[in-house]
């Protein structure tokens, strides 16, 4: 892997030869509700899988929850201004499940629906484009204790509040993507449990996993049927999976972790059926009989785009004899059926977070997407890093983080170069914000937040970011 790329220096782009991106390039930053709303208890929502997880002691670091968060509910607008200082030209949130349905059934509550009324319009009125996702993370409670995501009838529940989702902003807002990081909802949450609910089964990630994509096609068919000029999508996370040497036996192993990080949710959104080694993988797990006669044509509902979001690379090996495989570095119970597979680490740079930087990787990811499975256009719908900052005489230079992004955004353009039809970049994250089981401890906004004050500090990043913008380009090297 080659080092990341130095950058300009802040504010500065070479004049001599930039590398420049395609008219209408699709410039943006994301977050999620959780991580930064706050108002947990405010407006009439009620508790998600996340409230509980968060409140229940040793789950997150030092017992942090979303409870205030970035405040972001009470400070729309302000936070509005920032992206429009950025100059962003898109801006990616996501819908809190029970801001808007509190319990996950039943009418809107109509003062949730206000609050996201009222971002869309704010948005709007700054020429920024509204990107909403329906799902990222947040289950009401009510139908985690009733089964979760491992039950069917989540799905057809999913479907449902798309449908009051869409009956009250599809005037306004023209991209909808259903899902984010489906495989996070449910390997983390359901099998490992290092994510809400926090549940270690193996068999109920599998089942979580397929009604997730059974949800999704179903809110596809919902929003079609609402919204026939939207643009519906759905967004995954995605790996290069790499052996670690060229052994058969690791070669193996990368195969398995594919199936499972990647092609378990690539062939059925966008082939319609499971991968036949994929399924043999796991018959130790489970049967598949939770599949029903006509789930993968659902799921495979034709899309407009899809979306992907890239960290890093997994370099794996085959299992050593009599090596446990809880030692390993990432867990076994993320990956049912190939729990022994060993995960490499290989002494490259890493972020805050201890994930490898491998930019080429992106480009890997972005044409096999295209190559072999889709010519829809692609977003990349999540990038970036956690580093720490430190806020030095109010400002906050984090030259780690802008080097990542120079160096995914040259990956970017590398993949446009070679024929893919990547439409737009959403950087992650805006703002510095809660980050899951690490609470407040890992930091991968542009916008540093000062949590006791809510003070809100534009990074060295986000001034470069906001210049690339200006320009649709980057200095070539």
């Amino acid at each position: 892997m080659s080092n990341p790329a130095t950058p300009p220096a802040v504010g500065v782009l070479d004049e001599r030869a930039p590398l420049t991106f395609p008219p209408g390039f699709l410039w943006g930053a994301a977050t999620a509700a959780y991580q930064i709303e706050g108002a947990a208890a405010e407006g009439g929502r009620t508790p998600s899988i996340w409230d509980t997880f968060s409140h229940t002691e040793g789950r997150t670091v030092a017992g942090h929850t979303g409870d205030v968060a970035c405040d972001h509910y009470h400070r729309l607008g302000d936070d509005v201004r920032l992206m429009a200082e950025l100059g962003l030209k898109s801006y990616r949130f996501s819908v809190s499940w029970p801001r808007v349905q509190p319990g996950g059934s039943g009418p809107a509550n109509a003062e949730g629906l206000d609050f996201y009324r009222r971002l869309v319009d704010e948005l709007l009125a700054q020429g920024i484009e509204p990107w909403l996702t329906l799902y990222h993370w947040d289950l009401p409670q009510e139908l985690e204790d009733a089964g979760g995501w491992p039950a069917r009838d989540t799905a057809a529940r999913f479907a449902d509040y798309s449908q009051l989702v869409a009956d009250a902003l599809g005037d306004r807002v023209k991209y909808w993507t259903t899902l984010n990081e489906p495989w996070c909802s449910a390997f983390l949450g359901y099998g490992s449990g290092v994510h809400a609910p926090g549940r270690t089964d193996g068999a109920a990630s599998v089942r979580a996993g397929h009604h997730l994509m059974l949800g999704h096609g179903l809110a596809v068919q919902a929003l079609r049927a609402a919204l026939p000029d939207a643009q519906l999508g759905v967004t995954v996370n995605l790996y290069p999976v790499t052996p670690a040497t060229e052994s058969p036996a690791d070669a193996d192993a990368a195969r398995r972790i594919d199936g499972l990080a990647n092609r378990f949710f690539l062939d059925p959104l966008l082939r319609g059926a499971y991968p036949d080694d994929l399924v043999a993988d796991l018959a130790k797990v489970t049967d598949f009989g939770h599949v029903q006669d006509g789930d993968l044509a659902t799921i495979a509902t034709p899309l407009d785009l899809v979306g992907v979001n890239y960290y890093s690379r997994h370099v794996v090996a085959a299992p050593l004899p009599g090596e446990e495989p809880e030692r390993y570095w990432r867990a076994a119970t993320n990956w049912p059926g190939s729990e022994d597979v060993r995960f490499v680490t290989r002494g490259v740079p890493v972020t805050d977070m201890d994930w490898e930087i491998d930019a080429p990787g992106l480009v890997e990811t972005l044409r096999r997407v295209h190559e072999e499975y889709t010519d829809l256009p692609l977003y990349v719908t999540e990038n970036g890093s956690a580093f720490v900052d430190a806020v030095i005489d109010g400002q906050v230079d984090d030259a780690e983080r802008l080097a990542y992004f120079d160096a995914h955004l040259r990956a970017s353009h590398e993949a446009i170069a070679a024929g893919v039809p990547l439409r737009g970049y959403f950087a992650w994250s805006l703002l510095d914000n809660f980050e899951w089981a690490w609470g407040y401890t890992k930091r991968f906004g542009m916008i540093y937040v000062d949590y006791d004050s809510q003070t809100r500090i534009p990074k060295s990043s986000a001034r470069w970011y906001a210049e690339v913008i200006r320009r649709n380009g980057l200095a070539a090297q």
